[in-house]
């Protein structure tokens, strides 16, 4: 797992217009499960959420296959400062 932040936070990074405020904190929740909390610049905050939540979906979906293979239930939370 250790990879997946980074990569998380790296895809994030290719999304937004202020790649250097993109933080992603890692909360291990229980053995199986993952809080990822991913705060951004708040005029970038659209482009991470996405019209009707496009790309949180999808982002969402990637840690969801993600988690399958590595047996771990990710949770996203994207955070409005």
């Amino acid at each position: 797992m250790p990879e997946l932040p980074e990569d998380l936070k790296e895809l994030v990074r290719l999304l937004v217009d202020k790649p250097e405020a993109v933080d992603l904190a890692v909360i291990p929740q229980g053995r199986d499960t993952t809080l990822l909390e991913l705060s951004v610049d708040p005029e970038d905050l659209g482009k991470v959420i996405g019209r009707q939540g496009r790309t949180a979906r999808a982002l969402r979906t990637l840690l969801d296959t993600r988690g399958d293979r590595d047996g771990v239930l990710y949770e996203l939370e994207i955070i409005e400062d």
